[in-house]
């Protein structure tokens, strides 16, 4: 199948490996320091820094690790992300976010099993704050979501030059400071795809793809005279085989003749090449 061309290649399960690795790895490290040791009798202060920053510096840590072999995306939303602006394909993607769920899903079994019953609690688990609705919550993910991916496509241009220091570094301390079901996947997912259409689309658009665009809203926006076109000539005398152009004189001519009848609507052609 032609959507699935580049899929059953060896690069791509080692990418699709990747992915799974990375994620069950970070899941395992970030979620176990959300664990309480002080148990259910006396829990000892929560430290959203050690948190945050444990979260941040995992996911760092990854990207550096596995960002050559699979982009490092560790996360379905910046792989949405990835699809909207062209830079994988919808097949490669399914597998992707396959393959991060069920890191997910490993990485939390195994931290479970090796935590000691008493302390295990929630393990991590996030629940939107009960003074905050649904709606709040989605809110607060579309948010922080739109700035870790705004920053993983800045981070990672390359058409930029001006790029200094850890691109890793940088999604992570994304990931840090942003740190609530639909509210877990549909804010995500939004926040995702609305960052990563802004920044390729309005802020740094490819070159190549805001020409095609051009082109398509100029042939759309061109008036249609149906099988005639008008010629305005004021410079001088124009003469054809069968008609001669006179200056100041708007002439209709004819383009269905002969070899130039294509039966064809040129600005359908340039459409569907998008």
């Amino acid at each position: 199948m032609v959507a699935f061309k580049g899929v059953w290649t060896q690069p791509f399960w080692k990418a699709v490996s990747a992915e799974f690795l990375a994620m069950l790895i970070f899941v395992l490290l970030s979620l176990g320091s959300t664990i309480n040791w002080g148990g259910a009798e006396k829990p000892l202060p929560v430290d959203m820094v050690l948190i945050s920053l444990c979260f941040g510096l995992s996911i760092a840590t990854m990207v550096q690790c596995f960002g050559h072999i699979s982009g490092g995306h560790i996360n379905p939303a910046v792989t949405v992300a990835m699809v909207c602006t062209r830079k994988i394909s919808l097949a490669k993607s399914i597998f992707y976010i396959l393959a991060q769920c069920l890191g997910a899903i490993v990485g939390a079994g195994i931290l479970y099993l090796v935590t000691p019953p008493s302390v295990v609690g929630g393990l991590g688990v996030t629940a939107v704050h009960g003074d905050l609705s649904a709606g709040h919550g989605l809110l607060v993910e579309l948010i922080i979501t739109f700035q870790l991916v705004f920053t993983i496509f800045a981070s990672c241009d390359s058409k930029r030059s001006d790029v200094t220091g850890s691109v890793a570094l940088a999604i992570g301390f994304s990931v840090a400071i942003g740190h609530l079901f639909a509210v877990y996947w549909v804010g995500p997912i939004i926040g995702a795809v609305l960052a990563g259409a802004l920044y390729e689309y309005v802020y740094c658009p490819d070159v190549e793809l805001k020409r095609r665009f051009k082109d398509v809203f100029s042939k759309a926006t061109q008036p249609s005279k149906g099988k005639y076109i008008e010629v305005d000539d004021n410079r001088s005398h124009v003469e054809t085989d069968d008609l001669i152009l006179k200056p100041g004189i708007v002439h209709v001519i004819d383009i269905d003749r002969g070899e130039d009848k294509k039966g064809r609507d040129p600005s359908s052609e340039v459409l569907s090449s998008v």
